[in-house]
């Protein structure tokens, strides 16, 4: 299982919500089955329904 804050916490670099999408994708495609938030994303452009989006993206993969 992948937590939100272990993603933080490796992708430092990472600066904004969309640039965490982008990684949250990535990781789903190396084959993560299940993501769990346990932090609210820390950017300043993250949106009120982040955990849907980064769901969403999650499961897309693609």
């Amino acid at each position: 299982m992948l937590y939100l804050s272990q993603i933080l916490i490796n992708n430092q670099e990472v600066q904004n919500f969309e640039e965490l999408q982008e990684v949250v994708k990535a990781c789903a495609r190396q084959g993560e089955m299940f993501l769990r938030f346990d932090v609210k994303p820390p950017y300043p452009d993250t949106p009120n329904d982040w955990e849907e989006r980064l769901e969403a993206t999650f499961s897309s993969r693609y």
